[in-house]
């Protein structure tokens, strides 16, 4: 600048633009164009950029960038992939992988900083859900589950229901059981791309047949996140986590997954009582903002169950997912039923839709097998030679099977015969004690084991018999008489 200021001053005093070039060794054209000027207000720098080797394959990569945004995080390209790939793919390339990884670190920053800005406004009602995993130990076995979360970003308040998977089933029931506890319907929900819901596709969404009946029942709106972008429901991503910290540290245990969910909705009470985090204000009061925006509740309510015909094998059973049997009547083998499957049941019905057995429904990669004693058994009626490897026998405690084993086919199939009728008068974990306690006591009649079933139903075999009526006058007469 003071150059410039010296070139100006001397021009304004009279000097000619070849004097002013000769003078301060400037060509003549910067010095008419200094003295030409007439803003000199200072300007944004602008950065330097340099042509790099690289320049002819960065659309290749941008777009292999752009690509990867729609796949699983674990599979998406490394810098050292996107270098491999463009030496194999592309003659003549033959640039550095530390070229390229610089530029792929710079870009991927990017994506980052403008996923940062995105869903940062959340309105009262709005909610996010999603599902994490926890350790639990149902009926004394540790079991991997999954429990849904539904969480309000404007209030930071959330609830939370145990299932086995992450079926339609179970998303439906859990935000049926949900909105039932908090008197209302959010008149949006954010989803994940992964649940068992549905999906987004590039702009088009496929619904789960359920969860669409579902949604035309209560009225809410669904939005999904795009594939593998969490970050677009973060406050459930967070609501995760502080749910499995907090409300599953130690592993909590139960016998009944549906009474456990039900103690499971009130502890979300001990967070509501915290102060916003952001807004200063108690958690249950922004909830009550939340609840002004919600949708009224159906007057019938919403049975989340999907129905199907399907053919038994020669067993009798049903396969459901893929890897789960469960067992029908007898008289079903080989032939089609129809099956009501919900988030903690599985149900056989007859041709009148009445019910025939209930199961719980399993869960899992493992092969299981779910098996009614009244199916078994009435099997083994028509066959006591497979009794030694039947379902049944599992399920029979050591010493009535050791004694069952010893029996000839006759002795067995009254036994079994036995076992039917106190099963069907007193249910099946008696018709066993009755039968168990009777071997002890060396007494296996039918009449003896139904006294001793009537005994375990009624009142336990521990218990004292009730004192009956004071019969000390009859033995008096009686006595008289004799004399």
């Amino acid at each position: 600048m003071p150059q410039i200021q010296s070139i100006r001053e001397q021009y304004q005093k009279g000097s000619s633009v070849a004097e002013l070039s000769r003078t301060f060794g400037v060509d003549p054209k910067t010095i008419r164009k200094y003295v030409n000027q007439e803003d000199f207000s200072p300007k944004p720098p602008e950065k330097a950029t340099k042509a790099s080797i690289l320049d002819p394959y960065k659309p290749r990569i941008n777009t292999w960038l752009a690509e990867d945004q729609g796949r699983w995080h674990k599979q998406r390209h490394t810098a050292k992939r996107i270098h491999d790939r463009l030496a194999a793919e592309v003659p003549g390339y033959a640039c550095s992988y530390n070229t390229v990884q610089r530029y792929v670190k710079r870009m991927l920053q990017e994506q980052r900083a403008v996923r940062a800005s995105l869903e940062l406004v959340w309105h009262p009602g709005e909610s996010q859900a999603d599902f994490g995993e926890a350790d639990f130990l149902e009926r004394g076995t540790m079991v991997r589950k999954k429990y849904l979360t539904l969480s309000f970003a404007s209030s930071n308040d959330s609830f939370t229901q145990v299932f086995g998977g992450e079926t339609a089933e179970c998303v439906c029931q859990g935000l049926k059981d949900i909105f039932a506890y908090i008197g209302g319907v959010p008149p949006v929900i954010v989803f994940d791309n992964a649940t068992g819901v549905g999906r987004r596709i590039g702009e088009v969404i496929h619904e789960a047949e359920l969860f669409a009946r579902m949604r035309a029942h209560y009225g809410f709106s669904v939005r999904f996140c795009n594939p593998h972008s969490g970050y677009e429901k973060g406050n459930v991503e967070a609501k995760i986590g502080y749910t499995r910290r907090n409300l599953f540290v130690p592993e909590p245990s139960f016998d009944d997954i549906e009474a456990y969910n039900r103690t499971l909705l009130s502890m979300h009470e001990p967070k509501a009582e915290e102060t916003h985090y952001k807004k200063l204000v108690p958690i249950k009061e922004l909830f009550e903002e939340d609840k002004k925006a919600f949708l009224p509740l159906p007057r019938s309510p919403f049975d989340p169950v999907r129905y199907e015909y399907l053919k038994t094998d020669g067993y009798g059973k049903v396969r459901i997912d893929a890897r789960h049997y469960y067992s029908t009547s007898p008289a079903s083998a080989g032939r089609e039923v129809l099956v009501a499957i919900r988030a903690h049941t599985i149900d056989i019905l007859d041709e009148h839709n009445h019910l025939v057995v209930r199961h719980s429904r399993v869960y899992g990669e493992q092969r299981t097998d779910s098996c009614d004693y009244r199916t078994s058994l009435a099997v083994l009626m028509n066959n006591p030679g497979a009794w030694k490897n039947s379902g049944i026998r599992e399920m029979v405690p050591d010493p009535l099977k050791a004694l069952m084993d010893r029996q000839e086919r006759t002795e067995l199939h009254a036994t079994l015969r036995t076992m039917q009728r106190l099963a069907d008068d007193y249910g099946f974990e008696i018709a066993l004690q009755a039968l168990e306690e009777a071997v002890q006591r060396s007494r296996t009649a039918f009449h003896d084991a139904a006294i001793l079933a009537a005994r375990i139903a009624g009142y336990g075999l521990n218990m004292a018999p009730e004192r009956g009526q004071d019969l000390h006058v009859y033995d008096e007469f009686l006595e008289g008489a004799q004399v």
